[in-house]
């Protein structure tokens, strides 16, 4: 006899194996967390594989050795990369102090406007000196977590560097490696599994760079004919926040008004926008369809609710790995959910 009807019953199962899945899920993130130092260094050495890949493989049909191959790519990322850096710092200090200045005066601006409805800057600035005179007694030990958050940066970098080495050297040999630790009867799966994931974030990674350079250099050339202050800053602004998919272009686009409206007025500030809204129409309409229409398409709620998780759980740098990790795991369900489908025309 039972005690409940089949609906329940399967009701209930399915919550079981909910509860299961959430709770593995909830170990493994907290894992992850106590293992950031390891487990990061890892993540950004996927997504640089992915980017670099393409160019490694070039290299090694044309005859070079794999190991030469991959120590000339990180060399070559590492000048990249620092050369990007010193052009992005050098322009911020450049254009920073023009910047900073343009947000004041908007801020002043709308504190006038909105002064006897609010709080003044005045009442703000005697409330932060307040502040810093009550923690003030914090200040060592803050300094103190702050040399050893760069340390600690530093280290994982070059650790993902030297991963980065490792997996387009050996990338070859991954496949097999996969496939040697394969249940019995699941290589191929396992095998297939993995190459779609690591093809969603390989695509997502080379699409992302190619569109957020293409923003950064429309709006950038955007606020050099309204003779914006920082426009170089700005466009390399944007093309940071570029990898953080609607928030950042959202944020940078928002500054870049901000800093026209204060500097040169209301209608340069509106010719801003509609370069910003411009971009990001050409950006959704266009850049995206025929530069990542080969990999997995995301609906945004998708996105902006895998940004979000990634924000809680690791701050700005789970932001940046939220959607490629989400990438893979839609290029996961979609090669399970073609097998699935074409099970039954293989009999």
């Amino acid at each position: 006899m039972q005690l409940l009807p089949d609906p329940a019953r399967r009701l209930a199962a399915w919550c079981a194996l909910l509860l299961l899945v959430a709770g593995v899920g909830w170990v493994a993130v907290r894992l992850c967390a106590e293992l950031r130092t390891a487990v990061t260094p890892v993540l950004l050495a996927l997504l640089g594989t992915a980017l670099l890949g393409p160019f490694h493989r070039r290299l090694v049909k044309a005859k070079v050795n794999r190991s030469v191959a991959a120590a000339v790519t990180c060399v070559a990322v590492v000048a990249v990369v620092g050369g990007a850096v010193y052009i992005v710092v050098a322009a911020l200090i450049d254009t920073g102090d023009q910047i900073v200045a343009s947000l004041k005066d908007a801020a002043q601006g709308v504190a006038d406007h909105f002064g006897a409805a609010g709080t003044s800057l005045d009442d703000v600035a005697s409330n932060a000196r307040e502040l810093l005179g009550k923690f003030g007694g914090t200040a060592a030990s803050g300094v103190l977590s702050g040399v050893s958050v760069v340390g600690e940066t530093i280290a994982m970098a070059v650790l993902a560097l030297l991963l980065v080495f490792f997996f387009l050297r050996d990338a070859d040999k991954a496949a097999g490696t996969l496939r040697a630790f394969a249940p019995g009867g699941s290589a191929d799966t396992l095998e297939a599994i993995a190459r779609r994931a690591f093809h969603a974030v390989e695509g997502f990674m080379r699409g992302t760079t190619l569109i957020a350079l293409i923003d950064a250099v429309c709006i950038t050339v955007g606020l050099l004919v309204l003779r914006v202050p920082g426009a170089v800053g700005l466009g390399a602004l944007v093309f940071v926040g570029a990898y953080i998919p609607y928030l950042g272009a959202f944020i940078s686009g928002a500054v870049a008004v901000l800093v026209a409206l204060a500097d040169r007025g209301f209608v340069i500030a509106l010719w801003a926008l509609g370069v910003v809204l411009a971009v990001q129409v050409l950006e959704g309409h266009v850049l995206q369809p025929a530069i990542q229409s080969r990999t997995v398409q995301m609906h945004p709620a998708v996105v902006m609710l895998a940004i979000t998780a990634g924000a809680s759980v690791a701050g700005i740098l789970g932001m940046l790995l939220a959607v490629p990790v989400t990438a893979a795991a839609f290029g996961v369900v979609q090669e399970l959910r073609e097998r699935r489908g074409g099970a039954p025309d293989a009999t």
